[in-house]
C-alpha cells in the first residue's frame, strides 16, 4: 500500500506551489497589437490566397474547380500543386509532411515522412510528388475496423481532401506540412469518420439542388452545408492532474466529494477571466488564427474552471477538421502554461459537464442561406421547404441523431440539469411554430413584425431588435435565427457523424418533398402548399418549446411516440436497423458493412472505456484511499487508547463517546468500501473473461459495472469528508477547481 502521509504531503506541496507562483511560460507567436491580426490569420495555411500567388493560373483554376465542384484532379495538376506546397512549407521550416486523418478511434492520426531523398552522388534533394500528396499508405492493421478487415490485412490508404486546406504544425524543432485526408482500406471501405461526411455533403447538394431547381431557382448548382462548432472544456493545474490517476487514465474524476462551493451562485458564467487563463487564451487563439481557424468568442462557462471557445462558420468538412485541430491546440497550449485541458463530457460529478454545439446551416453557390427566414418567413418558399425537410428528417430519423452522439462520457451528461435530454426534439420558437400551425390549418399566420423591439425601460439604452425566436438552452436541436444548433454533441467527439447524419436525413426529406410535388403534377402554389401541409401535419410531434429537462416532457414525449434512448448501448443499436441500412445505401453514406463496423467499434469502445474506469476505480480505492482511511482509523484508535491510558482507572467512559462514534463510522465505511471493491472486482473480472458479443458486453458493463463503481465511489466520497485532510492523497474538488 502507498504511504498516505507522503502522498498527502505531496498534495499540500503542490497546493502551496500553485498558490505562490505561476508555472507557465509563453512560447507562441503573439502579435503585439491588433493591427497585425489580419496579416497573421492563416499564416500557416496553404489557403486560397497562397494558392493564387504560387500556382500557375491553369493549375490554380483546375484546383479551384475540384474544390468547388468535386471534379477529379489531373495527375499533372497534382504534381504542380505538390511542388508549390512543398516549397511553401520548406520556406516556413518544414522538413516533413504527414497525411492527417480521423480513424474510428475518435481522435486524429498521422505518420510523418521527410521531404528528403538521397541522390546517387551521396547528396540529397527535397522532393514531393503529386502521388505523395494525393495518396499515402499507413498501416491499417492496428486501427479499429469493426470487422471490415482482418488483423493481418494491413494495407490502408489516405486520400488527399483538397476541400480542406493543408497547414503547418510548428514545433520547437521545425514544422510539419499537415495534409487533411480521408482513410480507406485496400478494398475501398471507409475506415474513418471523414469519408462518410464528405459523401453526405455530396448527396445533400444533389438533393437540395433538385428541390430548388424544381421551384424555379435554376441558378442553384451546388448547396453546401456549413458549421460552427462551439467547444467547451475545463482547465486545471497540471500538478493536480498528475496527482489524479483517474483523470490521467479516464479523463474524469472517479472520486471526489462536492466542494464547499460549486456553481450554485452562477458567478463563474461569463465572469471575469483570470489573468493566467487569459494568457493561455491569448496564445491559444493566436495559434488557431495562424492555422486559419476563425476563433471568435471566448468566455467562462457555468462550472468553475470551465470555458468555451466558438468559431465563425466554415464549410462543414473544414469545420470538422478545424474542430479536431482546435482540441489539439487547446491541449498543447495549456501544457505550455502549466495547465491541463479536460475535454471529457463530465470530468467532475455534480457540476455541469462539457458539450460541443454543432451550429449547422445550408448555403447555395450564390451565397444565400437556405435557413434565412427573411422579413416574412411564411412567404419565403425556400426557407419553408428547407424547414419542412428538417422537421420531417429529424422526426423520422431521431434515432440516428441520438446514435450519432452516443458515448460513455456523454451518458453522464445528457439529461442532467445542464444538457439536452436523450429525447430528440426541435425548438423553432413561437413565431415559427405559429407559422407551422397556420400552414397545417390552412389559414394566415398571426405573427409579430420581425422589427419588433425590446424596450429596456432606460432612456440611455438603445432599443434592441427582437430575434425571430428566443433561445431554448434545454432543446437538443434548436433553430437560432438562421441555423440549427445541435446541442447534444459530446465535447470530446468529432462532429463528423452528427453532421453526416443531419446532411443525410435532410437530403432524404428534400427528395421526398420533390417526389411529392412532382407526383401532384408539378411545382404550383397549390401543390407545394399541399405537400408542405401534409409533411408538417405528419411530423409536428417533434416540435417542443418547453422545458426539456422536466419529467412532464418525458411523459409527453412518450405519449407522442418519440424515442427515449437513455444509454449508449440502446442508442447505438439503431445504427443498423433495416430502415437505416437502406437509407445509408440509398445515399451512399455507408455500405452495410461500413455501418455494421461502426456499431461494432462503438460498442467495443463503450465497454472498454467502462472497463478501464472499473480497473482504475478498484486500484485507486484499494491502493490510495483505503490506506489513507486506515491510517486515519489507526490515529483515532491510538488517540482513544492514549486518552484512556492518561485518564487512569477512574475515567468517565462518556468522555470518549464522540471519538468512538467517529471511529465506528470510519470503520464501517472502510468495511463497506472494501466490500464494494471486492464486488466490483468480481464483476469486472467475470466480464473480462466472458464470451459475450459486443452488444451484450456493452449492456453488461452499463447495467452491472457502472452501479458497482458508483457503490465504491459513494463510500470513498463519504470517507473524504471524514478522513483528516492531512492524510487525504488525492487533490480535492475544492482545490482543483478553485486554486489556479
Amino acid at each position: 500500500m502507498s504511504n498516505p502521509i507522503m502522498m498527502a504531503t505531496t498534495r499540500q506541496d503542490a497546493i502551496r506551489t500553485i498558490s505562490s507562483e505561476f508555472l507557465w511560460d509563453l512560447g507562441g507567436e503573439i502579435p503585439e497589437n491588433g493591427d497585425m491580426l489580419p496579416d497573421c490569420f492563416g499564416k500557416y495555411v496553404f489557403n486560397d490566397q497562397v494558392q493564387r500567388q504560387r500556382l500557375p493560373k491553369p493549375v490554380y483554376s483546375a484546383l479551384r474547380k475540384t474544390i468547388e465542384t468535386g471534379a477529379p484532379l489531373d495527375p499533372d495538376v497534382a504534381d504542380s500543386v505538390a511542388a508549390a506546397m512543398k516549397d511553401w512549407a520548406v520556406e516556413h521550416g518544414a522538413t516533413h509532411y504527414t497525411h492527417w486523418f480521423q480513424p474510428m478511434t475518435g481522435s486524429t492520426a498521422e505518420k510523418h515522412d521527410s521531404f528528403l531523398n538521397p541522390t546517387d552522388d551521396g547528396g540529397a534533394i527535397l522532393e514531393f510528388s503529386g502521388r505523395e500528396l494525393s495518396q499515402g499508405e499507413p498501416d491499417a492493421s492496428s486501427f479499429p475496423t469493426g470487422g471490415l478487415r482482418a488483423t493481418f490485412e494491413a494495407r490502408g490508404y489516405t486520400a488527399w481532401d483538397p476541400t480542406s486546406p493543408a497547414f503547418l504544425r510548428k514545433s520547437e524543432g521545425g514544422a510539419t506540412l499537415t495534409i487533411p485526408t480521408a482513410f480507406c482500406s485496400w478494398t475501398g471501405e471507409a475506415l474513418d469518420k471523414k469519408t462518410p461526411l464528405l459523401r453526405s455533403c455530396e448527396t445533400l447538394s444533389t438533393s437540395a439542388v433538385r428541390l430548388l431547381n424544381l421551384i424555379g431557382e435554376s441558378h442553384v448548382s451546388r448547396v453546401m452545408p456549413s458549421a460552427g462548432t462551439e467547444q467547451e472544456y475545463f482547465l486545471i493545474d497540471r500538478q493536480f492532474y498528475r496527482m489524479r490517476p483517474d483523470l490521467v487514465a479516464c479523463g474524469r474524476t472517479l472520486f471526489g466529494a462536492r466542494a464547499f462551493k460549486g456553481q450554485e451562485f452562477d458567478d463563474h458564467y461569463f465572469g471575469n477571466i483570470s489573468q493566467r487563463v487569459l494568457r493561455f487564451m491569448h496564445e491559444m487563439e493566436n495559434e488557431l488564427w495562424m492555422l486559419g481557424v476563425p476563433a471568435k468568442t471566448r468566455h467562462n462557462e457555468v462550472a468553475p474552471s470551465q470555458f468555451e471557445l466558438a468559431p465563425v462558420y466554415s464549410k462543414v468538412s473544414v469545420a470538422t477538421d478545424q474542430n479536431m485541430l482546435t482540441m489539439d491546440v487547446i491541449k498543447e497550449v495549456a501544457e505550455r502554461h502549466g495547465l491541463t485541458a479536460l475535454m471529457h463530457e463530465k470530468p467532475f460529478a455534480r457540476l455541469n459537464g462539457s458539450g460541443k454545439h454543432l451550429n449547422w446551416s445550408l448555403g447555395d453557390n450564390a451565397g444565400k442561406n437556405l435557413l434565412d427566414p427573411g422579413s416574412t418567413p411564411h412567404e419565403n418558399l425556400r426557407f419553408i421547404l428547407t424547414l419542412t425537410a428538417i422537421i420531417r428528417g429529424v422526426d423520422l430519423h431521431q434515432d440516428l441523431l441520438r446514435a450519432s452522439i452516443a458515448s460513455a462520457g456523454n451518458d453522464h451528461r445528457l439529461g442532467a440539469n445542464e444538457a439536452p435530454p436523450a429525447i430528440i426534439s426541435i425548438f423553432v420558437g413561437q413565431q415559427l411554430e405559429e407559422i407551422v400551425q397556420s400552414i397545417i390549418e390552412g389559414r394566415s399566420p398571426v405573427t409579430g413584425s420581425q422589427e419588433e423591439t425590446i424596450r429596456l425601460g432606460v432612456t440611455s439604452l438603445p432599443e434592441l431588435p427582437r430575434d425571430i425566436s428566443d433561445r431554448n438552452r434545454t432543446s437538443p436541436f434548436a433553430f437560432t435565427g438562421n441555423k440549427f444548433e445541435f446541442r447534444a454533441v459530446a465535447s470530446s467527439q468529432s462532429v463528423a457523424y452528427p453532421a453526416a447524419f443531419i446532411n443525410m436525413i435532410v437530403a432524404e426529406s428534400m427528395d421526398y418533398l420533390a417526389d411529392q410535388i412532382e407526383a401532384k403534377g408539378g411545382p404550383s402554389t397549390e401543390n407545394i402548399q399541399a405537400v408542405v401541409r401534409e409533411a408538417l401535419a405528419s411530423h409536428q410531434r417533434i416540435l417542443f418549446s418547453g422545458d426539456n429537462y422536466s419529467a412532464e416532457w418525458r411523459e409527453e414525449a412518450a405519449r407522442r411516440g418519440l424515442h427515449n434512448r437513455p444509454g449508449t448501448p440502446e442508442a447505438l443499436s439503431d445504427w443498423v436497423s433495416e430502415t437505416n441500412l437502406s437509407l445509408y445505401e440509398r445515399y451512399g453514406v455507408f455500405s452495410r458493412g461500413e455501418a455494421h463496423s461502426r456499431l461494432s467499434v462503438q460498442m467495443e469502445t463503450y465497454a472498454n472505456k467502462v472497463n478501464v474506469e472499473a480497473i482504475a476505480t478498484r486500484d485507486i480505492a484499494m491502493t490510495m484511499i483505503l490506506p489513507a482511511a486506515m491510517a486515519y482509523q489507526k490515529s483515532l484508535a491510538d488517540s482513544i487508547a492514549a486518552t484512556e491510558g492518561a485518564m487512569g482507572p477512574e475515567w468517565d467512559a462518556q468522555i470518549l463517546t464522540s471519538q468512538r462514534e467517529v471511529l465506528a463510522l470510519s470503520s464501517k465505511q472502510i468495511a463497506d468500501m472494501k466490500q464494494a471493491i471486492d464486488n466490483l472486482l468480481a464483476i469486472q473480472e467475470e466480464l473480462e473473461a466472458s464470451d459475450y458479443g459486443e452488444a451484450e458486453r456493452a449492456h453488461a458493463y452499463r447495467d452491472r459495472v457502472i452501479p458497482a463503481m458508483d457503490a465504491v465511489r459513494e463510500c470513498c466520497d463519504l470517507l473524504e469528508r471524514l478522513v483528516s485532510d492531512s492524510l487525504w492523497p488525492l487533490p480535492k474538488y475544492r482545490e482543483m477547481l478553485f486554486i489556479h
